[in-house]
């Protein structure tokens, strides 16, 4: 973000140079705070709140809906709850205009965790929402996600205050085309003030939540049994790969102690280069952060060079071909305790816990209801309610399967059927409440045998 930040400033100068243009100086002024710099000492400066000075003008040609938060991303991205006429799922993806506030998902820059809390925070607390776009119609990105001014009521009657400006004036984004926008002056304004005060990622202070220095080795196990100790720490681990489809991989270790296997996932922030290693059957060596996403545990901001498979610091491949447990399960054994060896204490612990993202196989089920997901991204997912042999029951999970054919499977395929499984364990949380259930994840319809 700093480097955009500095080519920025570099192409301004560029232009004042070969065309004398006196609005191109002034602006780089007011970006890097040179424009009626404070005189002496740096508390002479008096901090000014733009966002209480920018008002939302309900009557402007823009248009405007009020939204409730669905699910938070991070400093920049939202989803929310919408109406049918601006979304036949009932929801938005939306990208906030004029900022760009530092990674806290796949990629994990400086300050992301500070800047996503932040926004979090606001909206979560907020007596309403309203999302504003930048002229008179709504516009998109390339990845499909609306373009808004986010504003927020902090209580019953206060005014609404504009986030997109908040973030810039606290130093938790740098602007982002911000002279195309609106409300451009304010937010370079905002930036200025930012820049002046030294704030967040303006400044040269280190971020305490930044995974600094070398990853700490441990075995999935301990990742496993302690994600909450490592949050935000970086880690290096081995495992093979189960799994991977859009991103996301599925890596495991079997410890001999316990008999069981552990298992994390993986998302790759759709980094290419890491193709080369996350592919299933390959033992692979992972450095990464550890970062909980909507109640699962994940590991991101993995690096990797081919050319430097002895660098502590990068994630290698270490062996190819290796099988897929895929460990037999019964209902009861999925929802029962297992005894595990912690600190050379035996504990016991919900299996389906402490074995979550790992492969697992059930068979002889019988189907007795699906329920069909019929809106939204997820259109044509199952879920199956089956039973076992002895009344047990367990809930298995589909991705939308489709046939050789490429036709989606509907649900009279499997309904009063008797199968095989073979998935993943996947913690299931429907609206982020913490209470979520366990369950069988099934990605292809080859996963699932009918008998």
């Amino acid at each position: 973000m700093k480097n955009i930040f500095s080519r920025l400033i570099s192409l301004l100068l560029l232009l004042c140079i070969t065309i004398g243009c006196l609005a191109s100086c002034e602006l780089i002024n007011k970006l890097t705070g040179k424009d009626n710099p404070p005189e002496g000492d740096e508390n002479q400066h008096e901090h000014v709140d733009y966002v209480s000075q920018l008002k939302l003008d309900m009557n402007s040609e823009t248009l405007k809906q009020k939204v409730t938060m669905k699910m938070h991303i991070d400093g920049d991205t939202t989803h929310f709850n919408a109406p049918s006429n601006l979304s036949a799922e009932g929801y938005v993806k939306a990208r906030y205009l004029a900022v760009n506030t530092p990674e806290s998902t796949g990629k994990i820059e400086e300050w992301g965790r500070a800047a996503s809390r932040f926004t979090k925070e606001k909206l979560e607390n907020a007596h309403s929402i309203i999302i504003e776009s930048n002229d008179a119609s709504w516009n998109y990105d390339g990845n499909g996600r609306i373009l808004v001014f986010v504003w927020y009521q902090p209580t019953e009657g206060a005014e609404y205050r504009n986030l997109n400006i908040e973030l810039l004036q606290e130093g938790l984004a740098m602007g982002s085309s911000p002279l195309e926008t609106r409300y451009g002056e304010t937010a370079i304004a905002a930036v200025n003030q930012a820049t002046i005060e030294d704030l967040y990622v303006f400044s040269q202070k280190l971020d305490p939540e930044f995974p600094y220095g070398e990853a700490e080795s441990i075995t999935l196990k301990e990742l496993r049994l302690n994600a909450n100790e490592y949050d935000g720490k970086r880690v290096a681990f081995e495992g093979v790969v189960t799994f991977y489809d859009d991103g996301t991989a599925y890596v495991e270790e079997y410890d001999a102690e316990d008999g069981i296997y552990y298992g994390i996932q993986i998302f790759d922030g759709y980094d290419n280069t890491l193709l080369n290693i996350l592919v299933v059957g390959n033992r692979v060596r992972i450095v990464g952060v550890v970062s909980n996403f909507h109640g699962t545990w994940q590991v991101t901001d993995l690096k990797y060079n081919r050319y430097k498979p002895e660098d502590p610091a990068n994630s290698t491949l270490i062996s190819r071909g290796n099988e897929i447990p895929y460990t037999e399960k019964t209902a009861k054994e999925f929802n029962s305790n297992v005894n595990i060896l912690v600190n050379d204490e035996v504990v016991s612990k919900p299996f389906n816990v402490v074995s979550v993202s790992t492969s697992i196989s059930m068979k002889d089920l019988y189907v007795k209801k699906v329920y069909t997901t019929s809106s939204g991204n997820s259109a044509g997912a199952m879920t199956l309610t089956c039973v076992d042999k002895d009344g047990n029951e367990i809930s298995i999970r589909t991705e939308v399967l489709k046939d050789e054919n490429g036709n989606v499977i509907r649900d009279q395929v499997y309904l009063n059927e008797t199968i095989d499984v073979y998935g993943h364990i996947d913690y299931f949380d429907l609206n982020d409440t913490g209470n979520g259930t366990y369950q069988i994840k099934v990605f292809y319809a080859s996963n699932i045998i009918v008998h």
